[in-house]
């Protein structure tokens, strides 16, 4: 394989650091990689190879025919979503399930994140045509995003008027929970109107390891068509060297553990539970949870008709990163 200059765009992910700064080695490409605070839009931005894309994004454009992405099974934001529900400090809900019939607001319909988020009500018995959802910004003045994405979403979702936000409206009792992948700033003071609606969303989450056996894949890299069909090999190339740069991250993480009070006994306890590698790369480890996921945007009314998995990652070379074991080793 010929060196191939290769443009990404991805956001600040901290195991994509020793990729970036050049530490893993990427001998076939001379790779950049430009930092992001959101998501790229990897069609719409010249001279962009690939980049971060929306699994439900590349879900839907490969079930509708649309192949001019990539995608590459290396998940590199994934993450459960108990977490992810907020309700005012003064509400009296405390489980999923009480959020049947109520007034929901969220960051996106089809988005990713969300679509896990809802599954979790429905394994809880809660209807979606029976919530009120309310779609907007999470804090005033966000903007730049697409959020009831390519399709008419359900007739029970409706958007928020200009200059609300889902904070603004939760906090004034105009909402009863919020669905949100990253959290509002006031969530981290002591005095926030806010809290998540399971107190103990940790255990909640062990538990839906222990049942499903993965952790969700929220993001995705991806690579534009004409750049794969110009190196074929690069997909499986660059899984490898993705994979590279998490084993790095990881082993420097366990070695320089400070950079939170309590990292090195979070990092333990999540070996022990997951084992070396909680957020795995390739289509054979990653098969039941891509398989799920194409599951719940057919139940959600996402996208009309059943979703063949087949059809996302069809190179064989992406069943598995191509890395030997002395990759592990921090240097």
């Amino acid at each position: 394989m010929s060196r191939t200059a290769l443009r990404l765009a991805l956001r600040d992910w901290d195991h994509l650091v020793p990729l970036a700064a050049g530490r893993v080695g990427t001998p076939d490409f001379d790779l950049r990689i430009d930092s992001r605070d959101t998501t790229p839009d990897v069609l719409a931005e010249p001279g962009l190879d690939g980049g971060e894309t929306s699994f439900s994004r590349y879900v839907q454009a490969r079930a509708a025919g649309d192949d001019r992405l990539v995608g590459l099974p290396a998940f590199v934001m994934r993450g459960f979503r108990h977490r992810c529900v907020l309700v005012r400090s003064d509400s009296p809900r405390t489980a999923l399930a009480e959020l049947a019939g109520a007034r929901v607001g969220l960051t996106g319909w089809p988005d990713s994140g969300n679509t896990w988020t809802r599954s979790l009500l429905r394994a809880e018995g809660v209807e979606l045509a029976g919530v009120d959802w309310r779609v907007g910004p999470l804090v005033p003045g966000e903007s730049g995003k697409e959020r009831l994405g390519p399709r008419r979403p359900p007739p029970n979702v409706s958007v928020l008027h200009e200059g609300e936000s889902l904070v603004d409206e939760l906090a004034a009792g105009r909402l009863d929970a919020v669905l949100t992948p990253f959290m509002p700033p006031e969530l981290f003071t002591r005095d926030s109107r806010f809290r998540h609606l399971l107190a103990d969303h940790a255990a909640a989450e062990r538990a839906y390891w222990e049942q499903h056996g993965f952790v969700p894949g929220i993001h995705l890299v991806t690579l534009r068509r004409e750049t794969v069909d110009a190196a074929p090999e690069l997909p499986g190339v660059l899984l490898a060297a993705l994979e590279k740069s998490k084993r790095h991250w990881v082993a420097r993480r366990r070695l320089l553990a400070d950079t939170t009070p309590w990292l090195l006994r979070e990092l333990t306890e999540s070996a022990q539970l997951f084992g070396d590698d909680w957020m795995p790369y390739g289509t054979e480890r990653n098969a039941g949870m891509i398989r799920t996921f194409c599951t719940e945007l057919h139940q959600q009314g996402i996208w009309p008709d059943p979703i063949d998995p087949g059809v996302l990652f069809p190179d064989p070379a992406l069943a598995a990163p191509a890395v030997q074991p002395e990759a592990l080793t921090a240097r």
